[in-house]
């Protein structure tokens, strides 16, 4: 018999250990963190909840949540913290006494609470003093929108905790991690919400033009979504590179013609008694790109203006 033949090749397959889901605290419980709450409860995750008013915590309680009598309790919970409280002053107001007795080393600490860059910088550099890990976030949705996969949730800080977590933080919403600089998820945040609120006053003055002469907000909004989709989104894609070059080529339409087209505007609006204070707005801003020498430039040459003496 040939030697080999003895040798049998095994082909039972072995089913990968199950991993338990983390275990994850919830500091804070208004609209948001018990969207947030609720979301990780879905996703099967252990979820402990506390909160400075303790009946908020019911409705979360009766879905298999967790309550922590303290906040200490809270963080003996688990070694994934989240916090999404008023401000950072609500925020430092429940961490410091913990951090003080040595709570906070080894945890990560995932921070939701709205600010401005320079409070997560002081945060990151607050947490790493404490022995935790620290991870910035910027939620791009309202309570209702939490948990849909389609909704981004930004993060800066540490890359470590994020990639640690990221199954965890997907249950919330798409995690993007923008990068290691602790203020660049609060940084986007302000420039995203921005360009909602433009987005949105620029529809809604559009909308008081049309339906002034009888068109529903629902037919215009279907033409103008179907504009921003295509020319608008690539008007936006062709000026993001010259905005990083610095060069701006006027060969679509220049910054003068655009000053021209908004008298347009601006004229039908007050001849239908609509308020005109956005594209007067826009129409200084643009006649100031003018005056700086970007008469002949593309749209994207505005941005000189808006930043200033900045560069």
């Amino acid at each position: 018999m040939n030697a080999t033949s003895d040798i049998h090749t095994n082909t039972t397959t072995v089913s990968p250990t199950p991993v338990s889901p983390t275990p994850v605290t919830v500091i804070g419980l208004g609209l948001m963190g018990s969207a947030l709450a609720a979301a990780l409860l879905d996703a099967g995750h252990p979820t402990t909840v506390w909160n400075r008013s303790p009946e908020k915590a019911k409705p979360l309680a009766d879905r298999g949540a967790q309550v922590a009598a303290t906040p200490e309790d809270a963080l003996a919970a688990g070694d994934l913290v989240l916090a999404c409280v008023l401000d950072y002053d609500a925020l430092h107001s429940v961490l410091d006494p913990l951090a003080a007795n040595g709570g906070l080393a080894g945890k990560s600490l995932v921070n939701l609470t709205s600010g401005a860059p320079e409070q997560a910088e002081e945060m990151a550099r607050w947490a790493a003093s404490h022995g935790a890990g620290y991870l910035d976030g910027g939620i791009m949705t309202t309570p209702p929108g939490v948990g849909r996969p389609e909704m981004m949730f930004l993060y800066s800080g540490s890359e470590e905790v994020f990639e640690a977590h990221r199954t965890t933080l997907a249950t919330l919403g798409d995690p993007l991690h923008l990068g290691a600089e602790p203020g660049l998820a609060s940084l986007y945040d302000s420039a995203l919400l921005g360009l909602m609120w433009a987005a949105f006053t620029g529809w809604l003055h559009g909308t008081a033009l049309v339906t002034s002469q009888g068109t529903t907000a629902a037919a215009f909004t279907r033409i103008a979504l179907r504009w921003l989709n295509g020319a608008v989104s690539g008007f936006v894609t062709t000026y993001a590179p010259q905005v990083d070059a610095g060069r701006y080529p006027g060969d679509d339409a220049t910054v003068d013609v655009q000053i021209a087209a908004i008298d347009h505007l601006i004229h039908a609006a007050q001849a239908r008694g609509i308020d005109n204070a956005l594209p007067e707005l826009l129409k200084s801003t643009m006649e100031r790109a003018a005056a700086a020498g970007h008469g002949g430039d593309s749209y994207a040459s505005v941005v000189e203006v808006l930043r200033g003496d900045r560069r």
